[in-house]
């Protein structure tokens, strides 16, 4: 049986960082046969329509945002894992080039040094540029999501309306959302599902949603045991400090020894 995980939505540099530490040691720890990363590694607010005919129009920040990635993402996760790796382009990360193929025209032939595989140095770090629609398993694809449109509210159900279209089980991100909807059975000629693996950003950095907003996001991400005949999709569920459980073991929870006292790792409380 194959294991793979599978994260979306970071959104760096408005990721959460415990639940990123968390994740990487969990990754480190596990070793993964495969991991993907399915869209919106950076946000890339600015350029952005949010920030069109604004002050922060005219902020230069792609190359320190992508700089914080390598440094805060990429670089943590190869220095612990060596395995296949692959990230899928998402509706953020494809901004620098859509901006400058809008606004700038006559300088639509440069789009492509701005694509964030480049901006990233995906190369150095051995990391597969991978497209949507990737077959990760038995009639079971990834994708980001903003590639079909139409979303719903309830977790699970847009990559479950996506399924249907793409005749596959698809697992997505982009929504912020985690659940797995289903339906059949083998009485009924096989089971079709949909999986959205969540996200691990910090809601509160999401400035789009506007003062006071509440979204109906679920931080998490997912896994995906994978056998010759069929792809079991494994939610997992961040708590709000960052900490989470797979297999009856928790990762990243504090603990405080008798005295109230911060136990490290490995120590006992």
């Amino acid at each position: 049986m194959k294991t793979v995980v599978v994260i979306s939505d970071l959104q760096v540099p408005y990721h959460d960082p415990k639940a990123l530490k968390n994740v990487i040691h969990f990754i480190g720890e596990r070793q993964p046969d495969e991991l993907y990363q399915i869209g919106d590694l950076n946000d890339y607010e600015t350029p952005s329509r949010w920030n069109e005919g604004t002050r922060y129009e005219y902020r230069q920040q792609v190359r320190s945002d992508s700089e914080v990635t390598k440094k805060r993402v990429l670089e943590p996760i190869r220095a612990v894992y060596d395995g296949p790796f692959g990230i899928l382009e998402g509706n953020h990360d494809l901004r620098p080039r859509t901006y400058l193929s809008t606004k700038a025209p006559a300088l639509a032939e440069y789009a492509d040094d701005f694509h964030f595989s480049r901006l990233l140095e995906f190369d150095s770090f051995g990391i597969e540029l991978t497209p949507p629609f990737h077959s990760v398993g038995p009639d079971t694809v990834l994708l980001h999501g903003h590639e079909i449109k139409g979303i719903s509210a309830v977790a699970g159900s847009t990559a479950y309306g996506h399924a249907h279209k793409a005749v596959k089980n698809v697992i997505m991100g982009h929504t912020h959302r985690l659940g797995v909807r289903r339906q059949g059975g083998s009485h009924l000629g096989g089971m079709r599902w949909g999986f959205e693996v969540g996200h691990m950003m910090n809601p509160r950095a999401a400035q789009y949603l506007g003062p006071g907003a509440v979204a109906n996001w679920q931080a998490g991400f997912g896994i995906l045991y994978v056998t010759e005949k069929a792809v079991t999709p494994v939610p997992i569920d961040i708590r709000r400090d960052g900490s989470f459980v797979v297999e009856g073991q928790e990762y990243g929870r504090i603990t405080r020894g008798a005295r109230g006292r911060f136990v490290k790792r490995g120590e006992t409380a």
